[in-house]
């Protein structure tokens, strides 16, 4: 099993549309970055990337590079999961933290969870989305969102049939029979 942390961060801005966890949610600003400012979507790519140490979002997608201006952070998601293929692990749950003032993110919730798990290909009670006000924290402008992420080894079924296969076929592989026990 391989864990990952993520964090990110983004300030509000007005004229800017409001997306976290892909999905779009009203409200009257919207949080500024480089791509779509998806602050949940940026934490999850690094604790993706960080599970199978392949470096940062900001080593496959550079600010820097105007390819990524105003690009759709679901893009980043499938590039940290085919890393996470490539090691040979699969997702098998996420746990997520925003905290913001606004808005509340209760009424989207299990939008938000759909929206990961189907880009995730995992199913929605396997996504856990909280939310959090900053509290006096000096962040009010701002969302932070940090995510955990659990991911274990992809099992292939040749090789458990491959391995199966051989243990009933092999008679000294098999366990004694309760007679030949007792003896």
């Amino acid at each position: 099993m391989r864990i990952g942390y993520g964090w990110d961060s983004h300030e509000f801005k007005t004229g800017v549309p409001l997306r976290i966890g892909g999905v779009h949610l009203p409200h009257d600003k919207g949080l500024a970055g480089h791509s779509d400012g998806d602050v949940l979507l940026h934490a999850l790519t690094d604790a993706l990337l960080g599970a199978v140490a392949a470096g940062d979002i900001g080593g496959y997608f550079p600010p820097s590079d105007p390819r990524w201006k105003g690009a759709d952070s679901a893009i980043f998601i499938a590039e940290a999961l085919r890393q996470v293929e490539r090691a040979g692990y699969t997702v098998a749950n996420v746990d997520s933290t925003l905290i913001l003032n606004e808005p509340k993110i209760g009424p989207h919730r299990s939008a938000i969870q759909s929206c990961v798990a189907g880009m995730l290909g995992i199913s929605p009670g396997q996504v856990g989305v909280k939310a959090k006000t900053p509290e006096g924290m000096g962040t009010d402008n701002a969302a932070i969102a940090q995510v955990v992420v659990l991911l274990t080894p992809v099992i292939k079924k040749q090789v458990k049939r491959r391995a199966r296969a051989s243990s009933s076929s092999n008679p000294k592989k098999r366990a004694p029979s309760k007679a030949k026990r007792t003896r």
